[in-house]
């Protein structure tokens, strides 16, 4: 299938496409016992390419039981309305302080429109679609969603934004970390040896959460991550060293220049 990574443990990286740019940003999919969980959406152009992979497993919309909201930046969370429209059995499951966002995305388009103007952001994001309320689940700190015969469970990721979650499968033993470990594209890959920095928003990065959060999931000794951007990394503690070393800089970076 075009656009679509397959990893082991029925997980599956789906190229969203953004900005018709490729491998920039990367929506998941978890498939156990032929039902299915979405961990991210993408914006509203990413739809076709979800539907698409969908089909090409041989999985029906209605198999889908979850979506599931790593954040609520466009990038990868815009879609979630449109996509829920076309999953009619679909639940979403987004961060308590994101659920009124979703229900009315009026706050996060006038913030998109703040950053990019009007004619960027409709072409990067589309129209933003509410989601019924009724079809909304609430996350919060170890909450465990079952997916056929596995157990995901979520895990407060703060750092990259104050309303970030984490999914932890314990079965394939990754995590699905969205923005919350970092960024690494594969074109900076030195053979198996992946490359990182820390994803540094530009409203709500707190270092020393994200920190915190990078040290929660690498206690669970996780054989890989899979980033939204973009993919699956391995060697999760090096990684993690590098993320440490690279916030600290920025830290120092922030500090030197205040006041310029």
């Amino acid at each position: 299938m075009h656009g679509v990574v397959s990893y082991a443990d029925g997980i599956y990286a789906v190229d969203s496409v953004y900005g018709e740019q490729s491998r920039l940003a990367a929506i998941h999919l978890v498939v156990d016992h032929g039902r299915v969980a979405i961990i991210d959406t993408g914006s509203n152009g990413a739809v076709p390419h979800v539907l698409a992979a969908l089909a090409g497993l041989g999985i029906e919309p209605g198999a889908v039981d979850w979506v599931i909201l790593t954040h609520l930046h466009l990038d990868h969370a815009g879609g979630a309305g449109s996509l829920m429209c076309a999953l009619p059995c679909a639940r979403l499951l987004v961060h308590p302080g994101g659920m009124s966002h979703m229900v009315n995305p009026s706050r996060m388009w006038e913030k998109a429109v703040a950053a990019f103007g009007m004619a960027q952001a409709f072409r990067l994001h589309g129209r933003l679609v509410p989601v019924d309320e009724h079809r909304i689940v609430s996350a919060h700190n170890d909450m465990e969603l079952q997916l056929g015969d596995r157990v995901l469970r979520l895990l407060d990721t703060p750092g990259h934004t104050c309303n970030h979650i984490s999914i932890w499968d314990e079965r394939a033993r990754v995590f699905f970390a969205g923005d919350a470990f970092g960024v690494s594209y594969r074109e900076f890959d030195v053979g198996s040896r992946a490359f990182v920095f820390p994803a540094t928003s530009s409203s709500q990065f707190d270092p020393m959460s994200m920190m915190e959060s990078i040290s929660r999931m690498v206690v669970h000794e996780p054989q890989a991550i899979h980033l939204a951007h973009y993919g699956r990394v391995d060697g999760v503690e090096r990684l993690a060293t590098d993320l440490f070393r690279l916030i600290h800089a920025q830290m120092a970076i922030a500090r030197a220049a205040r006041g310029d």
